[in-house]
């Protein structure tokens, strides 16, 4: 064995190392467990939506858009356990619960803010009417 085969061969192992750490940083979660969170998350059954990945952040953050049947659309997140932290809690760690929020809504006083609103006992409790 000469000096230039062993440069090559730790070169292709650090190489090696290298792929396979990058790899870990990479969110863990299969389609069926994000539809199933998202599910839960928007009150919908799996299926009557459709999900568009829209990126994924360093530590497992999941960002993405939700389409109902119906129109409606939700943004949300969700952190999904990479690779490396499943390896350094031997399988353990847990994905989150999905977070979602309409969009295309107005707030909670939207609907007071109209003229001629119709004004309930907790509309008036808040001082919104």
């Amino acid at each position: 064995m000469n000096i230039r085969n062993l440069k090559s061969g730790a070169c292709l192992s650090a190489m090696a190392l290298l792929l396979l750490g990058l790899s870990g940083c990479a969110a863990t979660i299969r389609d069926d467990g994000l539809e199933q969170r998202t599910s839960t998350a928007i009150g919908r059954s799996v299926g009557t939506f459709t999900i568009a990945k829209t990126g994924e952040e360093t530590g497992g953050r999941i960002n993405y858009t939700v389409k109902t049947k119906d129109g409606a659309a939700y943004q949300c997140y969700m952190y999904s356990a990479t690779g490396f932290q499943k390896a350094m809690s031997f399988g353990q760690t847990p994905h989150s619960d999905a977070v979602c929020t309409q969009m295309g809504r107005g707030g909670p006083s939207a609907a007071a803010d109209k003229p001629g609103a119709s004004c309930n006992p907790l509309l008036k409790a808040a001082g919104r009417c």
